[in-house]
């Protein structure tokens, strides 16, 4: 898995001009699945963005997690994040799972997440056409792929 997390002022999702979810503050969750990916994946990728300390203590310093700043999460599922470019200039997505293995995926990620935190997580809709506005606050911005724990 793959997850691009962004620190947020504020997000939000539309699809066809109609909002399906939104937070004020918080963490914009990107995620990518690949087809190797396992449950192993989902239990540590949720666990790790759930204590990211990436949020402001009150001395200014990135020390709290999630929970601590009393921010919330949307996810969008991105299926771009698996975007290979190394030959020509169209992009390949062949490393990104396709929907019977991604979507499963996605939601367990979702439900995983919402389990840790202990409240709801919002997300886009999987597959959909989606507008994602959001106001990134930092800017702070980090990659993890669950291949590279080490």
């Amino acid at each position: 898995m793959r997850a691009v997390i962004q620190r947020v002022k504020g997000c939000r999702v539309d699809i066809a001009g109609q909002r399906v979810g939104a937070i004020d503050g918080g963490l914009l969750v990107l995620l990518g699945v690949e087809a190797a990916d396992t449950a192993e994946d989902i239990e540590w990728l949720a666990g790790k963005i759930s204590r990211l300390r990436i949020f402001d203590d009150e001395n200014g310093v990135m020390n709290l997690d999630i929970t601590q700043s009393g921010g919330r999460v949307l996810v969008v599922s991105q299926f771009t994040l698996y975007a290979s470019t190394k030959k020509g200039n169209r992009p390949s997505y062949i490393r990104s799972a396709p929907e019977p293995i991604s979507r499963p995926m996605y939601e367990q990620f979702v439900a995983r997440l919402e389990q840790i935190l202990g409240t709801k997580v919002e997300t886009g809709v999987f597959g959909a056409d989606m507008q994602v506005s959001l106001v990134n606050d930092g800017p702070v911005t980090i990659c993890i792929d669950t291949k590279n724990k080490e």
